[in-house]
């Protein structure tokens, strides 16, 4: 037995490898950092997707379609009552998705990754007061999440930030939240089942919910000069340093310099505060400087969370929503890792150790 099934093999898939000795992602068979080169969210969703469906669709046939069911999703912003305004968004987004129809097919893929995409932008709007903005089916997903956003037509580099983002976060290997969504398609359940199931899992503090505090961090050290003193009296009291550090990674952990390169388009196009990236950088060598010092022996590298807390903090998302930004992107990975469970594996059922106490003799 290996507590929290640590080097366990639970599947075989052809969907993603995360090699972490080698510090590499492949994505069906795409090298991540070749992957956001050319693949926009659409891209990633077919290739995904490719045979796991019964119906199959070419790039425009699922744009169009995708933006069609941005467009029927929106129907469900109506049942967002003072109540459910009063949760945090990842929580009021599983509430609407619990509302989508279970199923298997195409359809339901296809609404279930277009519902976060709408309901999030529209949960913040109403959290701010503001009248939620219907989508606009002929645009991109990422485009189009940011005009719910903002109410206002973004730049080609806030698209392609976003898209980046989407893309490199599309589906990591059997993490927490993908393995609650084979689990429960090994159940036959549906595709909504399992996204529910993987959104629950994702809203935990050790999964899905650690970038905002990168921010809370940057806050905190306040100016580039007191990076590492800060950073080390974090330490001196036994704190973690947020953004650095990986269950599975023994290096630098490729999406952080993916979405390194996203934020740097955006600062090239004049959309990120320049300052608050100057301390970022401040913040990161001094980090990757003091943990080399004190923890010489453990591999401890930039990870995924740190870039993201300043891309989407960029792209206006509040600390609050990154969840469920990370949603909107892993959702794709969701289903297909859920459809192939079902289409090849068994029901998950594994074995535990009892050690607790045993009935008295007679």
């Amino acid at each position: 037995m290996k507590n929290g099934l640590e080097d366990v093999v639970a599947a075989e898939t052809q969907l993603s490898d995360v090699n972490g000795e080698a510090g590499q992602l492949i994505i069906r068979g795409v090298s991540l950092d070749r992957l956001v080169e050319y693949a926009r969210y659409e891209d990633v969703a077919l290739l995904l997707l490719d045979g796991l469906l019964e119906e199959r669709l070419d790039r425009d046939s699922l744009c169009l379609r995708l933006g069609q069911m941005r467009k029927e999703v929106f129907s469900h912003i109506g049942a967002i009552d003072d109540d459910l305004l009063q949760l945090p968004p990842v929580d009021i987004m599983r509430a609407l998705i619990a509302r989508l129809a279970d199923g298997d097919d195409l359809d339901t893929a296809l609404r279930l990754l277009a519902a976060p995409a709408v309901f999030l932008p529209a949960i913040l709007r109403l959290k701010r007061g503001e009248t939620p903005v219907a989508p606009t089916p002929s645009l991109s997903q990422s485009a189009d999440i940011l005009t719910m956003l903002s109410a206002a037509v973004p730049g080609a580099a806030q698209v392609a930030a976003l898209d980046t983002y989407l893309v490199t976060i599309s589906d990591h290997g059997l993490n927490a939240s993908t393995f609650a969504s084979r689990v429960i398609a090994s159940t036959k359940a549906g595709l909504t089942s399992s996204v529910m199931a993987a959104l629950s899992a994702l809203k935990g503090p050790l999964h899905g919910g650690a970038p905002g505090p990168v921010l809370d961090m940057l806050d905190a050290v306040g100016a580039k000069d007191n990076a590492a003193k800060w950073l080390g009296q974090a330490l001196d009291r036994g704190e973690r340093l947020m953004g650095f550090g990986h269950r599975i990674y023994r290096v630098r952990d490729p999406r952080a310099d993916a979405l390194k390169g996203a934020l740097t388009q955006m600062i090239a196009a004049g959309q990120v505060d320049r300052d608050r990236i100057g301390l970022a950088e401040a913040v990161e060598q001094s980090a990757l400087a003091i943990l080399k010092e004190r923890k010489p022996g453990r591999p401890l590298d930039v990870n995924v969370e740190f870039y993201t807390a300043l891309l989407l903090d960029a792209l206006t998302f509040p600390r609050d929503a990154f969840t469920g930004v990370f949603a909107i992107g892993r959702t794709i990975g969701w289903i297909a890792h859920a459809r192939e469970q079902s289409l090849e594996g068994r029901l998950i059922r594994p074995r535990s150790v009892y050690v607790g106490p045993l009935p008295k003799a007679a």
